[in-house]
C-alpha cells in the first residue's frame, strides 16, 4: 500500500495541473478577445512611450 501513498500526490497534482491549463485554454477568445486584446495594445504603447527619450532641447 506504500505504492499508492506514494502515487497519490502526483496523481493529484497532474489532474490539477490539467484542469488549469484547460481552463486557461478555454478562456482564450471568446466575447471579450478584443476587449483585451486593446488592453494589451494599450499597455504596450504606453510602454514604447515612457522608454523613448525626451526630445532635446534647442538653445539659442
Amino acid at each position: 500500500m506504500d505504492y499508492v501513498s506514494a502515487l497519490v500526490p502526483p496523481v493529484v497534482m497532474a489532474v490539477a495541473f490539467t484542469a488549469l491549463i484547460v481552463t486557461m485554454v478555454k478562456s482564450q477568445g471568446g466575447a471579450n478577445k478584443s476587449k483585451e486584446d486593446a488592453a494589451v495594445d494599450a499597455a504596450l504603447a504606453a510602454r514604447t512611450e515612457a522608454e523613448r527619450p525626451a526630445p532635446e532641447r534647442e538653445t539659442s
